[in-house]
């Protein structure tokens, strides 16, 4: 672990969801414990079915806990209304999803900016706009900003993708299986991309994988299993 203060807390959390039939509960994460700090890189793994992409929705305020509590920047994300809760994901996390949901009618300079529309809605801040040039040209694609997702490769897309959730400078990227739709060798390069931008970008990383190679790139590594931590 990092010598960085907490910015993520985990407090024996549950995630229970109700059967269509009957009055029972199907039990997903069952009391998760997990100090995530400032600056790590970090792999969940496990096999289909472990909790893993329930368990990052949990972290990144995409849904709620049954029980226990999900503290980001110390502020417990069960407490607060669902504006804030909106503000949070615009602001302080990025997602990037196994497959891109790039928008197919946008090129991909717009895609990119999408997240910052609620705080400029009539037009990008130039600003943003810089650094969205930046970004794309530090992940290859500064002569693509014309062009849609249709005209682009999947890793492409990806880094597209990667790029979007870092516009908004968050303290938390979530990546949810990121190369699950890529080949090994574009799926090799865009984990190096995650790497590095995580640290030039002053960010924490926590990822989905089923790949064991893939999660000894990170810091550190946690394997999950029929909804717990295994240590």
């Amino acid at each position: 672990m990092e010598d960085g203060k907490p910015i993520l807390e985990l407090v024996n959390v549950t995630k229970e969801y109700r059967l269509p039939s009957g009055p029972g509960a199907l039990q997903v994460l069952k009391g998760i414990s997990l100090t995530v700090s400032e600056g790590e890189s970090i792999a969940v793994t496990g096999p289909s079915g472990s909790g893993k992409s329930t368990l990052l929705n949990l972290m990144g305020a995409l849904d709620h806990p049954t029980s226990g509590e999900v503290r980001l920047g110390g502020r417990n994300l069960a407490g607060l209304p669902d504006d804030d809760l909106a503000d949070i994901r615009n602001k302080e996390v990025g997602f990037v999803f196994q497959l891109h949901h790039l928008l197919p009618q946008c090129t991909v300079l717009e895609n990119v900016l999408i997240p910052t529309l609620p705080h400029a809605p009539r037009r990008h801040n130039p600003e943003a706009v810089e650094r969205a040039r930046m970004l794309l040209d530090r992940v290859g694609l500064i002569h693509r900003l014309s062009h849609r997702p249709g005209q682009l490769s999947g890793g492409e897309c990806q880094r597209a993708a990667v790029v979007r959730a870092l516009i908004n400078q968050p303290v938390l990227v979530l990546a949810d299986e990121p190369t699950g739709s890529l080949d090994h060798a574009t799926a090799e390069v865009l984990v190096q991309l995650l790497e590095e931008l995580h640290i030039e970008c002053d960010t924490t990383l926590v990822m989905v994988t089923h790949s064991e190679e893939l999660a000894g790139r990170m810091g550190r590594s946690i394997p999950l299993a029929d909804g717990q931590l295994e240590r």
